[in-house]
């Protein structure tokens, strides 16, 4: 009863922390579409490459987490953007800025350490 007790959780956590990090990174693909260069450019890549790589941390990772999919791999490029949001992007912010990137990356380490669980693409590896 505990396994399937803390399976659930890890579902509720996954799908909880990938859909609303979803709500962030989906507008970032209009971006893309219509002004990459204008995005900010935190690590001097250039705005486009930035742009890119918080998709791939906000959307493409996410996704892979949801559904449970290579799901401690796949919340590395979300535990990166987010490290990156509230070490670089907001190092100077409020912390009441910087508090929703720091519960995201909170929960994408957590993701990250123990796994998907049972309910998962991967069935728990």
């Amino acid at each position: 009863m505990k396994n399937s007790i803390n399976d659930f959780g890890l579902l509720i956590l996954r799908v909880g922390f990938s859909g609303m990090l979803l709500t962030h990174g989906v507008p970032k693909i209009n971006i893309l579409l219509d002004n990459p260069s204008g995005f900010a450019d935190p690590l001097g890549v250039g705005g486009t490459v930035s742009l890119i790589m918080a998709i791939i941390g906000e959307v493409v990772a996410p996704i892979l987490v949801l559904i449970g999919f290579k799901t401690r791999i796949a919340a590395i490029p979300a535990i990166a953007t987010m490290a990156v949001a509230a070490f670089v992007v907001h190092i100077n912010d409020p912390f009441g800025v910087k508090e929703k990137a720091l519960l995201y990356l909170i929960g994408f380490i957590v993701i990250a350490m123990v796994g998907p669980g049972r309910y998962s693409v991967d069935g728990g590896k």
